[in-house]
């Protein structure tokens, strides 16, 4: 088990409305300084596939799909206690300032990507933010009794709802 700190900075613009929330960088995003880079992680496709575009092959392109749909991408976690990227193992967890990236922005609603980044914002996050998160399904390759058209279906119903309650 090792400490690791986040050094990714998070994907945001003013004009961000919905907050994409994992959990802390993999050793492979880590290595790369990028989020969901394991290339059997199934987020990019899976979110392209939602918002109804092409996967996105770089990291510009991959910003880009993030910004033009009003959405903001970081991860629950500044530094925890992890051993290679198993939520499971987390220990010692300290958050990201998501407070001070939603003052900074027009976000209104945070999903979390699987079910760890969901309990941590809920116990560390959310008594700050008073903004409830929506869990989606875990993009990670370990979850691979969802298919990826179930994946993309899940993410789009979960960002339309969100976004609904804007109109």
């Amino acid at each position: 088990m090792e400490r690791v700190l986040h050094t990714i900075p998070p994907i945001v613009s003013p004009e961000s409305e919905i907050l994409i929330l994992g959990t802390m960088p993999s050793p492979k995003s880590r290595e790369q300084a990028f989020y969901y880079a394991h290339p059997q992680n199934r987020f990019w496709p899976a979110l392209a596939l939602a918002l109804g575009e092409s996967a996105p092959m770089t990291n510009e392109e991959k910003t880009a799909l993030i910004l033009r749909h009003r959405l903001a991408l970081w991860d629950v976690l500044a530094s925890c206690e992890i051993t290679g990227a198993a939520d499971s193992t987390i220990k010692n967890p300290v958050p990201n300032d998501i407070s001070a990236l939603i003052a900074s922005s027009r976000i209104r609603r945070v999903l979390c990507t699987g079910s760890t980044s969901a309990r941590l914002y809920t116990r560390l996050v959310f008594p700050q933010t008073n903004i409830p998160c929506e869990t989606l399904p875990s993009p990670s390759a370990a979850n691979a009794r969802m298919r990826l058209e179930d994946l993309a279906r899940e993410y789009k119903r979960v960002i339309e709802k969100c976004a609904s309650t804007f109109l």
